[in-house]
């Protein structure tokens, strides 16, 4: 009886995880269609780098208001950038996070405060260095 209460109850889980698995693959997928349709190539000058909550960011409350309540409590990577006259903070993948130098003017694609990632002219100018 115990044996099978158990069984049904871990069937149970194992479906839950695969569903929200599905659901969270098909919302990566569609934030990715996004961010490629709306990116743009610009040059901005690197200030600083940290991994820091969102609420600590220089980020509009209309932005920090939309994002999840579980994304707001970890830890993301930022960059304090200056893009024109104007300093902000610009949030990235870690990857990106990684490749970024600081104290450097970068070309990077940029789809709204998001870093999308290094242009392919930085990152082989960068592997030159």
């Amino acid at each position: 009886m115990l044996y099978s209460i158990l069984a049904v109850v871990i069937a149970a889980l194992v479906a839950g995880y695969f569903y929200l698995k599905k659901k969270g693959e098909a919302q990566l997928s569609l934030q990715k269609e996004l961010i490629d349709k709306h990116k743009m190539t610009t040059t901005i000058l690197v200030l600083s780098k940290r991994k820091d909550k969102i609420d600590n960011a220089k980020i509009p409350k209309d932005v920090i208001a939309s994002i999840p309540k579980l994304q707001k409590l970890r830890k993301v990577p930022l960059v304090t950038a200056k893009v024109g006259p104007q300093v902000l903070d610009l949030m990235c993948d870690d990857d990106v996070f990684e490749k970024i130098p600081e104290k450097k003017n970068v070309k990077v694609d940029i789809a709204g405060i998001f870093i999308a990632g290094i242009s392919k002219e930085q990152a082989r100018k960068g592997r030159r260095q």
